[in-house]
């Protein structure tokens, strides 16, 4: 078993104070495109993998996964609103082995609504539109889960919070290369 890193119970407790707020699940990726420039797009959190590794889904026909191949580090941005504080994660898209991947991305697939699985069976994202195209509302239970569904498992070596109540606000940095020891910073 996997100790908590010392932050995951704050993330959590901030991740609580938002109740049922989109906030409370959405988060934002930086990756980095080919051309160099960068890229950000909210994705939805979908479980932590282990202490330090939470996973994401994404479209394999989006950009996302050409980018996390040249470039695998990345960042994530978690702006928690009611809780005032905003969580910055860094780290690296993890590469599993085929089977243990497949595996996660069968369980990721099962634990979706039928309108969670049903973007999967919309057109390539980023294309022109087609307003003739099928985009579907629902995929059933029993729908066989495309290769295009892709588990994205990040591994974070790098948590900051900055805590956005009293004065100053006050701000904290843990590396895994540190054990995650607590770091207190100028906010």
């Amino acid at each position: 078993m996997t100790s908590l890193p010392p932050w995951r119970p704050l993330l959590s407790a901030a991740r609580e104070r938002e109740g049922r707020s989109a906030a409370a699940r959405w988060l934002q990726l930086a990756t980095v495109a080919a051309d160099g420039t960068p890229r950000v797009r909210t994705l939805v959190f979908r479980g932590w993998a282990e202490g330090a590794a939470l996973d994401l889904l994404t479209d394999g026909r989006s950009a996302k996964p050409a980018e996390l191949a040249q470039q695998a580090a990345v960042e994530l941005c978690w702006l928690l609103p009611r809780a005032r504080c905003q969580f910055r994660l860094r780290g690296m898209r993890q590469t599993l082995a085929p089977e243990l991947e497949q595996g996660e991305r069968q369980r990721h697939w099962r634990a979706l609504t039928p309108g969670g699985r049903a973007l999967w069976g919309w057109p390539s994202p980023g294309e022109p539109l087609d307003l003739g195209a099928a985009f579907p509302q629902a995929l059933a239970d029993d729908a066989a889960m495309p290769d295009h569904f892709q588990l994205l498992r990040l591994a974070l070596s790098q948590v900051e919070l900055l805590e956005l109540t009293g004065h100053p606000h006050r701000r904290r940095l843990w590396r895994l290369a540190s054990g995650w020891a607590e770091e207190c910073l100028n906010p």
